[in-house]
This record gives structure tokens, C-alpha cells and sequence, in this order.
């Protein structure tokens, strides 16, 4: 049944090339997740789609998206993402996941923010660490929703991040916590990724919990009036992942693994619901 909605969505969507394939700009916490890897098969097999992931930091995704270089997006980045929409540069914009992001740093602490429930604390205490020799905080650096949400959050704390103590790496979130790892630097880090690669990392999670991580994941179709867009595909890839059967399957991915969902599903959702879910489950 499924396979036949999809198609007769398909057919009702000309006006392109045809669905043949999709373009996806997304960001790398979702590809370094695993998520991707598993999910687009089954996407592709139903509709006969052939997907290209180009996984890249949400600030170049939405580059993408405005230069008509991408036909659907997987990214993580809101205020950005509301602003693409108002531009008309994307269209039918959906929440479709969320997790939440949090802070891992080498396990002997030398910061000492283990059990800080309060970000802002916890970041003006890395930020004294750093001044006074003691930690190193490693920034994604790359206009990353990560990033953006980093910077956020020092802003809030009323720190202008710099110094020797504060190292950017410029790559994305699974390159990032191998150098934090390798550096003993403390990192902002989703907490899918987090998981999918915590077995060779040196890092243990530290501040978490605080209803100012909660990190947002949408989907949305570029917008048909650029040239080139795979309209048809990238309608398909929206109305698939907000299905019900795969919202399902999202949030029971790795969750046996880890012992806790890696996404929680959200589609139908609206931000405030999201965040009043993610504080209830913690």
C-alpha cells in the first residue's frame, strides 16, 4: 500500500525530469549517525529513486538550497531554515525528528562540569578552565547547525569564545569528536552521533538535559521554481519520512542498541510539543 501511494504521488507530480533521483544536501550529524544509510534504501526501493547524499554542515545545506544546487533537505538548523522558507527558496518545511545535543569532555573533567544541569553555567566554567589552562573546548567551526547552536549558547552565556583554549576544527560532527577525543578538548555534540561512535572515543557525556539542547531536525522540498529541481522526487522523500510507518521506524533505530532512542519521531509536531516531549523523557 505504501509502495502505491508513492507511486501515484510521483505520477501526480510532473513538471520535472521525472522522479528518477534525489538530490539530498543534509547535515553530517544525521549521516554520521547511520541513519541515512539504513533509511534511504528502503526509500529507494519502494519508489525506484536513486538518492545522492551530500552530507555537509546545515549552513552550506541551506547554501545549497538557495542556489538551487539540492532538491530536498535533512537538516537541523530552525531560525536558518525559517528564514530559507520566507526567502522562497524552500518550501513544505516539516519537523520530522529531534533529539538533543550535549557536552562530552576527556572523563577525568579537568573543568569540572560533570552533573552541571544548566548549560550557561556549565559553559562559563569551561570558558574560565580554558582561560586558566586547565580544558580545551573544540568548536565545530563550520557554520554547521552544531555550530550555530554552539555559538548560540555562548551568547547566552555571555562568552566570546577565543584564546588558545578554544580549537576549531572545521569538519563535521563524527571528525570533530575523534579530534576532541584525540585533543582531550570538551565538544558540543548531538547525541545520535554521540552514541553511533562512542565506542573509540576517550569522551563521556557531561552537561546534558537542559531544555536549551533540544536539536530540532526538519526536512523540506527546495523550491520547484529553480532550475533543474527534481520536484517529484523531492515531494516523495517529504511525504515518506513524515509517514507514520517510518516515523516508527525512526525512532526505534539503534534504540535496542543503546538502550535509548537515538531520534525520537515528530512529524505533525510543532517545536513546542517536541521540546515539552524531549523534557518529559529525560
Amino acid at each position: 500500500m505504501a509502495l502505491l501511494t508513492l507511486a501515484a504521488l510521483l505520477a501526480a507530480c510532473g513538471g520535472d525530469d521525472g522522479p528518477g533521483e534525489l538530490l539530498l544536501a543534509t547535515t553530517t550529524s544525521v549521516n554520521d549517525s547511520g541513519l541515512l544509510d539504513d533509511l534511504v534504501p528502503i526509500f529507494e526501493e519502494e519508489t525506484g529513486i536513486n538518492v545522492k547524499v551530500i552530507a555537509v554542515g546545515t549552513g552550506a545545506a541551506l547554501r545549497m538550497a538557495a542556489l538551487g544546487n539540492a532538491d530536498a533537505l535533512f537538516v537541523h538548523a530552525p531560525d536558518a531554515e525559517r528564514a530559507l522558507v520566507e526567502a522562497g527558496d524552500v518550501i513544505n518545511r516539516q519537523l520530522v525528528a529531534y533529539n538533543d545535543f550535549l557536552i562530552a569532555g576527556p572523563p577525568d573533567d579537568p573543568a569540572g562540569v560533570a552533573g552541571e544541569s544548566d548549560i550557561v553555567v556549565a559553559l562559563t566554567r569551561l570558558a574560565a578552565a580554558g582561560r586558566d589552562g586547565s580544558g580545551l573546548f573544540l568548536s565545530r567551526g563550520d557554520d554547521s547547525g552544531t555550530h550555530k547552536r554552539e555559538l548560540s549558547l555562548w551568547e547566552s552565556a555571555g562568552v566570546a569564545p577565543g584564546g588558545a583554549w578554544y580549537l576549531e576544527s572545521g569538519q563535521g560532527m563524527g571528525a570533530s569528536l575523534q579530534i576532541a577525543s584525540q585533543r582531550r578538548a570538551y565538544v558540543l555534540t548531538d547525541r545520535a552521533t554521540f552514541l553511533a561512535l562512542s565506542d573509540g572515543l576517550e569522551l563521556v557525556p557531561l552537561v546534558e538535559r537542559d531544555g536549551r539542547l533540544i536539536n530540532l531536525y526538519s526536512v523540506m522540498q527546495v523550491s520547484p521554481d529553480k532550475n533543474g529541481i527534481k520536484s517529484a522526487a523531492a515531494v516523495a522523500w517529504v511525504a515518506f519520512i513524515t509517514r507514520a510507518d517510518v516515523q516508527e521506524w525512526i525512532g526505534a533505530f539503534r534504540a535496542a542498541e543503546f538502550g535509548q532512542p537515538l531520534f525520537f519521531p515528530a512529524a505533525g509536531h510543532s517545536e513546542a510539543e517536541a521540546t515539552a516531549e524531549l523534557a518529559s523523557a529525560s
